[in-house]
């Protein structure tokens, strides 16, 4: 088993902080990246330090999108009191639709919590991740193709979050791109471009907050070596801080609907992997 240095870990938290928000992957990315190191499974939880590099982009969402998230916890704990009190307010407050739209758009991830193990183990197959970055960069180039829609969380339906959270539940292939995949479904079903930007990380904050969970559970039942701890929170730190400015950049480039630079690197990545794999084997 080899031991994760530091310098690994800054390299898989720059990977991560960079591919978790640009629209390339980050679980492909470092599915190649741990391939490439030797330091797949390096630690004796399988995929824990890529969860905690989640977390780390987690506070990175955070920090963006506070705002978002101070008014939904407010207006959580609006509606909860509004049922106590039997009233309901109407137009239902934006926040507070936008937590219904959320939670919805969730639901299909418990589709794929019993293969997930199977999901997973794809990362290992560098043929799967080369091709799933190329379908990526097809679905990225569809994007910029797509009329430019109004719908906000004043007016987004059921139908449309189902639609946006099923395409998150097929990113959790390594190699589709969770922000990429979810924004492009947002701009097919009608969304307004910032909008689809913003339900897209902010729907990502309970997928990442289950699997945290989820590692814990493993964390407990695993010995964990606790003397690469500093090492993994090196990563961390990176991904947080890496993964706010990519947070930023990406919000200007969606407005413009240009995609088609990330379309073409998808498509480079996925063969120039594709490529090394042939060669390896």
């Amino acid at each position: 088993m080899s031991t994760l240095t530091l310098l690994h870990a800054v390299l898989l938290g720059l990977i991560q902080g960079v591919a978790e928000f640009l629209p390339i992957s980050s679980s492909g990315h470092l599915a190649i990246a741990e391939h490439l190191l030797g330091q797949a499974g390096a630690s004796e939880i399988p995929g824990f330090f890529d969860v905690l590099l989640h977390l780390g982009t987690l506070v990175a969402v955070f920090a963006a999108y506070w705002q978002d998230i101070r008014d939904m916890i407010l207006e959580f704990f609006g509606g909860v009191g509004d049922l106590i009190r039997g009233t309901t307010p109407s137009p239902v407050p934006p926040a507070r639709r936008m937590i219904l739209l959320i939670i919805a758009g969730t639901l299909p991830l418990f589709a794929v919590l019993p293969v997930m193990d199977l999901v997973e183990g794809l990362g290992d197959n560098m043929y799967f991740v080369a091709g799933a970055l190329l379908v990526t960069g097809c679905l990225l180039f569809a994007s910029d193709r797509v009329r430019k829609g109004r719908k906000t969380e004043r007016t987004a339906t059921l139908a449309d979050v189902l639609l946006v959270g099923a395409a998150q539940a097929v990113a959790t292939c390594p190699g589709i791109s969770r922000s990429g995949t979810t924004i492009t479904a947002g701009c097919f079903v009608g969304f307004e471009r910032k909008f689809a930007v913003r339900f897209s990380f902010l729907l990502s904050i309970p997928a990442i907050l289950g699997a945290n969970i989820l590692s814990l559970k493993d964390a407990i039942e695993a010995e964990i070596p606790w003397e690469e701890v500093p090492v993994y929170l090196a990563g961390v730190l990176v991904a947080a801080v890496v993964g706010y400015a990519c947070i930023r950049l990406l919000k200007m480039i969606a407005e413009k609907g240009k995609f088609g630079f990330f379309a073409y690197y998808c498509w480079l990545a996925g063969a120039v992997t594709l490529g090394l794999t042939v060669f390896q084997s």
